[in-house]
């Protein structure tokens, strides 16, 4: 079946810009075209473009998707090279992972602190606690939230 930029991408739940952005970017290089010049989509292509979004969110810059896309018309030699992309992809992932991790720690130990104070009425009561008080699930945000650089600590 084929599919209009506009229908393709509202299947995608993008904008129709955003397919005919990657196409004059090079990133869609069988892309088929009607004899009015439109762009055509196969249901084939979903799978490239699902890849391109991928990448694109992984942080991946164009001109590198560009150019991870084109390395399987180099044939079987390029393998080394499409892995080596992706694995360094996943490296940076996995640390900005960690990342979102740390910064929902800190959001779930903020929203515990503001809970209690309602609770209690006042913020002096979460404010107070020691840290072995907290809820063992919040201790590391607590420790990351109020570490002081240079400072070494001692473990719970």
């Amino acid at each position: 079946m084929l599919y209009t930029a506009g229908e393709a991408a509202k299947i995608l739940g993008i904008p129709a810009s955003t397919l005919r952005y990657y196409d004059k970017e090079g990133l869609l290089p069988e892309l088929e075209r009607s004899s009015g010049g439109m762009r055509m989509f196969r249901d084939s292509d979903f799978a490239s473009l699902r890849l391109i979004q991928c990448l694109k969110k992984a942080g991946l810059p164009l001109k590198e998707i560009r150019d991870f896309i084109r390395l399987p018309n180099d044939g079987q030699k390029t393998i080394d090279t499409r892995l080596k992309i992706l694995s360094h992809q996943k490296k940076l992932l996995r640390k900005k992972m960690e990342e979102l991790e740390d910064m929902m720690g800190m959001v779930e130990y903020k929203i515990w602190y503001y809970e209690t104070a309602k609770r209690a009425g006042t913020t002096k009561v979460p404010a107070e606690m020691d840290e072995t008080e907290l809820p063992v699930y919040l201790r590391d945000a607590y420790v990351h939230l109020h570490a002081v650089p240079g400072k070494e600590r001692k473990d719970l």
